[in-house]
């Protein structure tokens, strides 16, 4: 089993995702340099890469989950509600819940919609579901 099987669950379905072409760009080269040092975070971006639906810049629709948007998400496992922004990884601060789109739950937050959930694997390899509750401004 390589990597990536063991990174994403092979019953999972995958809800579509869509980035803009400037994050897409982004993230691609985030990946590629980060192979070696995060191989399970980079193969798992790529694979979101590689399926993500990329529109222009100022097309992405409302309530989608991209790098800057503050957001709330339930931890379906633990019921546990989370409020962040996705940032790039030199603004990740977990004081001020900045929450970095290299980690595994950022990877697995970007390009989803409000209602939309995903199941994903942290680093310490418990799968985790998440549902995206809110886009935009949190309460």
């Amino acid at each position: 089993m390589n990597s990536l099987s063991s990174f994403l669950s092979p019953s999972c379905d995958l809800p579509p995702i869509t980035l803009t072409r400037t994050v897409h760009q982004r993230l691609s080269s985030l990946s590629a340099v980060a192979a070696d040092r995060l191989p399970e975070v980079a193969e798992y971006l790529d694979r979101e890469l590689d399926r993500a639906r990329v529109v222009a810049d100022d097309a992405l629709p409302e309530a989608t989950v991209t790098i800057g948007s503050p957001l709330a998400f339930l931890d379906c496992d633990t019921d546990q509600r989370h409020a962040v922004t996705l940032v790039w990884p030199a603004e990740e601060d977990s004081a001020h819940q900045r929450l970095s789109v290299m980690t595994p739950v950022g990877a697995a937050l970007i390009g989803l919609r409000a209602g939309q959930g995903i199941a994903w694997r942290n680093r310490a390899g418990v799968w985790r579901r998440l549902r995206v509750e809110h886009v935009g401004c949190v309460r």
